[in-house]
């Protein structure tokens, strides 16, 4: 499932190639991917059609386009309405050109306005159809800060997304809030670090990828947690995430791709998800003979350097 470098990644591009245009038509190929969207095809088509896309907005793994009301000129949104794509495990959003032969697995299309040679529509493509589009309410965010990471910072958020914490790549995402919560649970440092509720964003790659270079173990009881270790838990988990982002996330098969259709190689600078019976690279360089292990974890894996992430005593799952 894509994490939060693969959908900042989408959310950049749409960004670039969506905001501030005009949804002229919509066609609904497959209704299954608008299931969520409760009041049917018609009502989504009739929210989407002639509204512009005001921005493009992410919270976590989360992502909407907030809407401007068709024929408006104040400048005013939609009160309260944004179309919200949730990606699932295979859900794409690709800018193309009408010439480009569909993609078998497209699900919606959004034709849009023409502007300055930009593609003109948004195809909406998914193979395992556990993604889907709908059109959601936005509601005021409970600390008056902007709902998300997006170009222009309003304190609303989709409601599906109220209930999620800042990521740590959001500028108003609170430290020291985070901190008090992680040491008041009794809890692993991996399962907490995969609450939405705590913090957003972070999978199990990126968890596996933080906690190695922070070199904690992820059975490490958060209410053991020092100030010095969280800080470097949330430092290296900014650290990978961005990193992924520099390189279009990560991708291993060709299911996550950008809007221009185009697969991350995040996955080459991987030093720990995925390299089970490997040589850990940081003990490598340093003469010791740390090899990576996995281990079951919540229905995952979990992969760690037994030398350097060496199991606490007093561990919890």
């Amino acid at each position: 499932m894509p994490e939060l470098p693969e959908v900042e990644v989408v959310r950049r591009g749409l960004a670039r190639w969506v905001r501030g245009r005009t949804v002229t038509s919509v066609e609904v190929i497959d209704p299954r991917s608008i299931r969520r969207h409760a009041l049917g095809v018609e009502d989504f088509i009739g929210n989407l059609e002639g509204a512009t896309v005001t921005d493009v907005v992410r919270r976590g793994k989360f992502l909407w386009l907030p809407l401007e009301a068709p024929g408006s000129d104040d400048g005013q949104e939609l009160p309260g309405v944004a179309l919200m794509a949730h990606l699932g495990m295979s859900g794409q959003l690709l800018v193309q050109d009408p010439a480009v032969p569909d993609e078998k697995h497209l699900k919606v299309r959004l034709r849009l306005s023409d502007s300055e040679g930009m593609p003109e529509e948004l195809r909406f493509v998914d193979q395992r159809i556990f993604g889907g589009l709908f059109i959601t309410s936005l509601v005021p965010t409970p600390d008056g800060g902007p709902g998300g990471l997006g170009e222009t910072p309003l304190p609303e958020i989709a409601e599906e997304a109220s209930h999620i914490a800042r990521d740590p790549l959001d500028p108003y995402f609170d430290f020291e809030a985070f901190f008090r919560r992680l040491h008041a649970r009794k809890t692993g440092l991996k399962r907490a670090l995969l609450d939405q509720g705590l913090v957003s964003g972070i999978g199990n790659i990126y968890a596996d990828e933080a906690l190695w270079r922070a070199q904690l173990h992820y059975a490490r009881p958060t209410d053991t947690m020092r100030r010095k270790d969280a800080l470097r838990i949330v430092q290296a988990a900014t650290d990978v995430m961005r990193d992924s982002l520099a390189a279009g996330g990560t991708s291993f098969d060709s299911l996550y791709v950008n809007v221009n259709g185009d697969s991350g190689y995040f996955s080459r600078s991987l030093n720990v998800y995925g390299r089970e019976g490997q040589p850990c690279r940081r003990c490598s360089a340093s003469g010791l003979p740390g090899i990576i292990k996995r281990e079951q974890f919540m229905n995952r894996s979990s992969y760690t350097c037994p030398v350097c992430q060496p199991r606490p005593r007093n561990a919890r799952l």
